[in-house]
């Protein structure tokens, strides 16, 4: 009988944020990789190589370490917060967003938006779904929805 191969079990998951092909080994990714017995260096360079596309802007990785202090990851879409701001050209969102308002995305806006979160957001491929998750994201911030 042949032996059967046994399933590689994570002993950790952690989540990072960082920003896409600009990570450095730096707080906070340093110690979250560290504390698990992961090597920042190598870690850092395989999330830059993988977000070199995204230019600076902050993306989630899920980081899994096994027993023989190998690790993989994925990577996450930036979040909708970030996708806004940059959509309705905001620096930041408003601090009293049901009253005051700071800027406007259409409705295609966050169509794309929508499209580029789909993996991420907990709406099984319902385009309607997505965007009303986003939409509330947008409305929390102060964005208005055009269209």
């Amino acid at each position: 009988m042949a032996k059967k191969k046994k399933k590689k079990v994570p002993t950790a998951v952690f989540k990072v944020q960082g920003a896409g092909g600009q990570a450095t080994p730096a707080p906070p990714i340093g110690p979250a990789c560290g504390q698990h017995g992961v090597n920042p260096g190598q870690f850092v360079q395989q999330f830059n190589d993988r977000t070199k596309h995204l230019n600076g802007m902050p993306v989630t990785a899920v980081v899994s370490v096994y027993r023989d202090k190998t690790f993989d990851f994925i990577v996450k879409s930036p979040p909708a917060a970030v996708l806004l701001k940059e959509a309705a050209q905001v620096a930041k969102g408003s601090g009293i967003p049901n009253k005051e308002k700071v800027g406007k995305v259409t409705d295609a806006q966050l169509a794309e938006i929508c499209k580029t979160k789909m993996g991420d957001l907990n709406c099984h491929g319902d385009m309607d779904a997505a965007k009303k998750i986003v939409a509330g994201t947008a409305r929390n911030m102060g964005i208005e929805i055009e269209g």
